[in-house]
C-alpha cells in the first residue's frame, strides 16, 4: 500500500492531468479511465528516461554485468557474492539503493541477460568519458578476480565487455596488468603489517605494477603515471562525467591505493 502510495505522488501530473482531460471528455468515468492512463503514461515515459538517465545506465550497468560475471561458470561462490555486497556496503547504498542493486545483480545472472542491450548504450554514452569507462571495468576485473582467479568462462565475459566498449587489445593487457599487480599490492600490503620481517621487495614491485611503470622508469616517468591515474581517478571529475554520487567513495579508494603506490615508489627512490 505505502508503495502504491508513493507511485501515486511520484507520478501525480499525470494522474491530474489525465483525469482532467478524461472528466471533460467523458464525466466521472472518464475521469477515472483518463487518470488511470495519465498515470501509467507517465510511470512509463519516467523508467524510459531512467534507462537513458547517465547515472542510472552507469549502476544498472554495473552490478547487472557484475552478476553475469559472477554466474559465468555456472556457480555463483560465496567469494563473489560477498564481494558484491562489500561494493554496495563501501558505496554507503540506501536500503531502497541496495534492492536495485541487488535486482540488477540477480539480472545479469538471469540466462536470457543480453548483455550488448545494457552496454551498447553505456558505450556510446561514455565515448568521450573515457575515465569513466576505465572505473567500470575497473569494477569488472575486481569482480571477476574476487574468487581468486579469472576462469575461461569470465574472460569471455569480460572480452565481449572489452569490445562491446571498444577496449583495444593494448588496452586491455595493460588494464589486466595494472589490476593483478593492484590486488597483489592490496594483498601485500595487509599481510607487511601482520608479519615480522616481511619482505618488501615484491611489494615495491607490486607498486610499479600499480602505477603501470617498470622499475626501469624514470623519475619523471613514474611522476606522470601516478598524475595521470590520480587525474582519471578524481571523485569530482568523474561525478561530473556521469558516475553515480553514490560510487564516490570507490573513487576515493582508487585514488588512495594509487597514492600508497607511488609513495612506495617514492621512498624506495628518495624521491622528493
Amino acid at each position: 500500500m505505502q508503495e502504491l502510495i508513493a507511485q501515486l505522488k511520484h507520478n501525480r501530473t499525470g494522474l491530474v492531468i489525465g483525469g482532467l482531460i478524461g472528466l471533460l471528455s467523458g464525466g466521472p468515468v472518464g475521469l477515472l479511465l483518463g487518470g488511470t492512463v495519465g498515470f501509467l503514461l507517465q510511470r512509463a515515459l519516467r523508467r524510459k528516461l531512467q534507462d537513458y538517465n547517465p547515472q542510472q545506465l552507469f549502476f544498472r550497468a554495473t552490478f547487472s554485468v557484475m552478476g553475469r560475471l559472477a554466474k559465468a561458470d555456472g556457480r555463483v561462490s560465496e567469494q563473489e557474492i560477498r564481494f558484491a555486497r562489500e561494493v554496495m556496503t563501501r558505496m554507503g547504498l540506501s536500503d531502497a539503493r541496495k534492492r536495485d542493486a541487488i535486482a540488477c545483480f540477480n539480472e545479469g545472472k538471469d540466462e536470457d541477460f543480453d548483455l550488448a542491450q545494457v552496454l551498447r548504450p553505456l558505450s556510446i554514452l561514455l565515448r568521450n568519458r573515457a575515465a569513466v569507462k576505465l572505473m567500470f571495468i575497473e569494477i569488472q576485473l575486481q569482480a571477476a578476480m574476487a574468487d581468486g582467479e579469472v576462469s575461461p568462462a569470465e574472460q569471455a565475459v569480460l572480452q565481449q565487455v572489452f569490445t562491446l566498449l571498444q577496449f583495444t587489445p593494448e588496452e586491455v593487457e595493460l588494464l589486466m596488468s595494472r589490476m593483478r599487480a593492484e590486488d597483489a599490492f592490496r594483498r601485500h600490503s595487509w599481510e607487511s603489517h601482520q608479519q615480522s620481517g616481511f619482505n618488501s621487495a615484491g611489494l615495491l614491485e607490486d607498486a610499479y605494477g600499480v602505477l603501470g611503470v617498470s622499475a626501469d622508469a624514470t623519475d619523471a616517468e613514474v611522476k606522470k603515471a601516478w598524475r595521470k591515474l590520480m587525474s582519471q581517478h578524481h571523485p569530482d571529475k568523474l561525478i561530473a562525467k556521469g558516475v553515480p554520487e553514490d560510487m564516490v567513495q570507490l573513487a576515493k579508494e582508487r585514488t588512495q591505493e594509487i597514492q600508497a603506490a607511488y609513495d612506495r615508489v617514492k621512498s624506495a627512490r628518495g624521491m622528493r
